[in-house]
């Protein structure tokens, strides 16, 4: 392998945002007069938007209430942060300044919306650390459609071959594969490794640590 970009995913994969947004989507189907669907369904849609996640857990709902549930995810996910704050996964820091050594492209691809990607990156001191990010309204199709990792290489002039996708979700493996690159899974966020291999994963690993050495061919 030769490769010179790295595509991230965002949550359950950098940052770990899994208690606000289960919290805020259990509270949100609540007042919605929705079933509460427990901690492993809401965790199901972490990387959809937040429209589309609960579309898949509520097939049947009108277009009206997805809209409302969405709308007070949004605003509820806003306060939840504020008392589970997001966190970095272990090792995130060391990881990124180990590839930026390596004179590796780190770059974002994610679901979640400008401004709140945008913040929690600023406020996890990161930020500086990427060059280049999509967020959910950055491209018309999301994942597992591999659009974001097209643009990507497009726009900063990379082959295929040259990039690997890392992520903690099938979405992220498909979007990765569908690009024709190199797609690696974490298992410390929201899927195991048997559901990531399924998916098509080409490496998985069980902590961010060990990227540098996938990269370098290990």
């Amino acid at each position: 392998m030769n490769i010179k970009l790295a595509v991230f995913d965002f949550d359950g994969t950098l940052a770990d945002t899994r208690q606000a947004i289960i919290a805020a989507k259990q509270e949100a189907m609540q007042r919605n007069g929705l079933p509460v669907l427990d901690e492993a369904a809401c965790a199901s849609t972490i990387g959809y938007t937040a429209r589309e996640g609960f579309r898949r857990l509520y097939p049947d709902a009108a277009e009206t209430v997805l809209d409302s549930v969405t709308a007070d995810y949004r605003t509820l996910f806003e306060e939840k942060k504020q008392i589970m704050p997001p966190t970095l996964f272990p090792g995130v820091v060391e990881m990124l300044d180990t590839l930026h050594g390596m004179g590796i492209t780190c770059t974002i691809a994610t679901a979640r919306h400008t401004d709140s990607c945008y913040e929690i990156l600023e406020n996890l001191g990161i930020r500086d650390r990427f060059s280049y990010i999509l967020c959910g309204e950055s491209t018309k199709n999301l994942k597992p459609h591999p659009e974001a990792v097209l643009k990507t290489l497009a726009d900063l002039h990379f082959a295929p071959e040259e990039a690997m996708v890392i992520g903690d979700m099938p979405m992220d493996i498909l979007m990765g594969k569908g690009a024709a690159a190199y797609a690696c899974g974490v298992t410390y966020g929201n899927a195991d490794r048997d559901t990531l291999l399924a998916a098509g994963a080409d490496f998985v690993i069980d902590d961010i640590a060990a990227l540098a050495g996938v990269i370098r061919g290990a």
